[in-house]
């Protein structure tokens, strides 16, 4: 028996190792890829490109590890199969859960190097990664600007613009930027039809040339009141040509570790995950509190008291109580009234949904970690009974099947952690849907795996059919004669 599981585990190793390492390097190429355009050409050194590829390749390895547990099982199984392997082992009276416990074991022992890797690695490696990124910026200051959007990383201005083209990609079309020194407030607007972004290697300084535009400005000063504010001066110009120097030494320059700086769900571990969900369950408690609040007043719910009135007999219809010219006056402000309260909920409708994504996005991270450790456990299950049916060995059918069958599970969890953050299911649910769905799936093919079947038998089902039609041609005949 020993030398029985000593060879199951090396049929199951020798192409584990092979297509993990394989999965791993086609999922560090598409990375790179993706990040091709902000590396090539910038002046960005080789051993920071090497140290990005090393921190890309930790936070690949939980991916690539159950695809490749995927796809080895239904080698490993699916070749000792098609060698009739298989039916010897069956025909000495071993069964198929005796004859993959070895496998079961290492299984066990893989989920929980994926915890570890998910719970400690992962994080690190994604924190390093953005801080690699930081620093490429700082290499390259044009990287820090996004089209489309608000530029708030660049110290004390707010820049945003429709594109970015040119071969180098420094120029810029319909550019808006917010000066921001005095004291965060905008009291300087500059647009422009286009822009160039102007920067040296090893300057301190971006700069950006500006082309056919306005410049404004609040003439004010900090010890300006508010009263006073009203009553600067303003002044407005137009220009052909304009220069604006940013100060870019201060991009990339944090700490790593600092608590602050690590709030994305991908850069805390489980431990830092559940405290995050539970500091900001009580704001959000706190928010709905308040905002109930607002409302029960707001509908002066809390002056409605019994009536004091003495004498005299109210109508029940409210409008009988009133004359002609106070009806107009009360209809008028309850309808002002109804509309005010109607918009504060769809505001504050849209802003609770916006917080509860917050948190829900936390809890699935949370629960999307522990499930995709069990991933290779579950995917195992899948895989080995799949490779026993389809007795097929190689990198063929089995690589189709194995890309198929992840890409489902991917789909899956995506769809699950989708629904959880809008709040259409609980984050715990929209977690583990994955697992939830090919878990049964496993457990059927490991059934009909074990009493030599196949996935799925078409005579079975096209049985009923062919004996309907067969009564009815038989009828048919009948009547006939």
């Amino acid at each position: 028996m020993k030398i029985l599981n000593r060879y199951i585990l090396k049929s199951f190793l020798t192409p584990f190792l092979a297509t993990f390492f394989i999965i791993l390097f086609v999922l560090i190429m598409q990375a790179l890829w993706l990040q091709f355009d902000k590396i090539a050409g910038k002046g960005i050194s080789l051993v920071i490109i090497l140290k990005f590829l090393g921190y890309m390749a930790l936070m690949m390895v939980p991916t690539a590890l159950p695809i490749a547990i995927l796809l080895s099982s239904i080698m490993a199984l699916g070749s000792m199969a098609e060698n009739y392997e298989f039916a010897a082992v069956k025909s000495a009276g071993i069964s198929l859960q005796r004859f993959i416990r070895p496998l079961v074991v290492l299984m066990f022992v893989l989920s929980f190097a994926n915890f570890l890797f998910l719970n400690y690695v992962f994080p690190y490696a994604s924190l390093k990664s953005k801080n690699l990124i930081y620093n490429m910026k700082m290499k390259e200051p044009g990287l820090a600007l996004i089209p489309g959007t608000f530029n708030t990383e660049i110290p004390n201005f707010s820049i945003k613009f429709d594109e970015k083209y040119g071969e180098d990609e420094n120029l810029l079309k319909n550019v808006l930027i917010y000066d921001l020194k005095s004291n965060n407030v905008n009291n300087k607007v500059i647009t422009a039809k286009r822009g160039e972004i102007v920067s040296e290697e090893g300057s301190r300084y971006l700069t950006l040339v500006l082309e056919d535009g306005y410049y404004a400005e609040d003439l004010v000063t900090t010890k300006t009141s508010g009263s006073k504010r009203k009553r600067a001066p303003f002044t407005k110009a137009h220009f052909d040509k304009y220069e604006v120097n940013i100060d870019v030494s201060t991009i990339g320059d944090f700490d790593p570790d600092d608590v602050k700086y690590k709030t994305g769900k991908e850069m805390l571990s489980l431990k830092q995950l559940d405290f995050y969900i539970d500091s900001l369950q009580n704001p959000y408690h706190e928010f709905v509190l308040n905002r109930a609040d607002r409302v029960f007043k707001a509908l002066k719910a809390n002056r409605l008291v019994p009536d004091t009135v003495k004498g005299g007999v109210l109508s029940p219809d409210l409008f009988e109580n009133f004359d002609d010219k106070n009806k107009l006056m009360v209809a008028d402000n309850a309808y002002i009234a109804a509309k005010g309260n109607v918009d504060n909920l769809k505001s504050f409708k849209e802003t609770l949904k916006d917080k509860q994504k917050i948190i829900n996005g936390y809890s699935v991270e949370f629960h999307k970690r522990i499930a995709f450790s069990i991933a290779c456990l579950v995917l195992f299950f899948v895989g080995t009974p799949l490779g026993s049916i389809i007795r097929k060995g190689g990198f063929g059918l089995p690589m189709i099947m194995a890309i198929v069958i992840f890409v489902i599970y991917f789909f899956i969890s995506t769809l699950g952690k989708n629904m959880a953050e809008s709040n259409k299911v609980s984050p715990f649910f929209g977690g583990w849907l994955a697992t939830f769905v090919l878990l049964p799936f496993g457990i059927l093919l490991m059934i009909r795996a074990t009493k030599d079947k196949g996935i799925f038998n078409v005579d079975a089902f096209l049985q009923p059919f062919i004996n309907f039609f067969n009564k009815i041609f038989k009828l048919e005949k009948n009547n006939s004669v």
